[in-house]
């Protein structure tokens, strides 16, 4: 495994480790609940997945970081979604078809939501690509980063 890989994985265990033993402490935000199609044509709601942690990544296909991190993402996810982890990939672009080829061009093994009309990113006032948000167990916000740059992961 890349040295970078694994310092954004150990950086992510601690947030996750963070989250699940924190609980509800009053500096938390609630994380605004949506409800998105996913490119499976699923209904993905985020308050159904209360109890997990869930890291949520807006992206779009003429990203070039978005590029860069997704197969992070994918390991990510694959190594920690048994342990109650879930990644949901939020694709902002107008054009669902955008979306689709890049999925097909790298495929991922997590849910890739559409949110074409731009309304969850105002939500999670969203200003760059990408953004990752990581909500703890209990639906609070405990991690905001926007962008990637190789490198991220220390």
């Amino acid at each position: 495994m890349l040295k970078p890989t694994r310092n954004f994985l150990l950086v992510l265990i601690c947030l996750i480790a963070w989250s699940a033993s924190t609980g509800s402490a009053s500096t938390s935000v609630p994380a605004p609940n949506f409800t998105l199609k996913s490119l499976a044509g699923k209904n993905i709601k985020l308050s159904e997945l209360t109890g997990n942690v869930v890291l949520v990544n807006f992206w779009a296909s003429w990203c070039g970081p978005c590029r860069q991190e997704m197969p992070l993402l994918n390991a990510i996810h694959n190594k920690y979604e048994p342990l109650g982890f879930t990644v949901l990939g939020v694709n902002v672009e107008e054009q669902v078809e955008n979306a689709r080829s890049f999925i097909h061009d790298r495929p991922v093994d997590f849910p890739i939501l559409l949110d074409s009309n731009n309304q969850i990113s105002q939500l999670y006032n969203v200003l760059a690509m990408p953004t990752t948000v990581v909500i703890d167990r209990d639906g609070n916000i405990r991690f905001i980063h926007q962008g990637y740059l190789s490198g991220d992961e220390a």
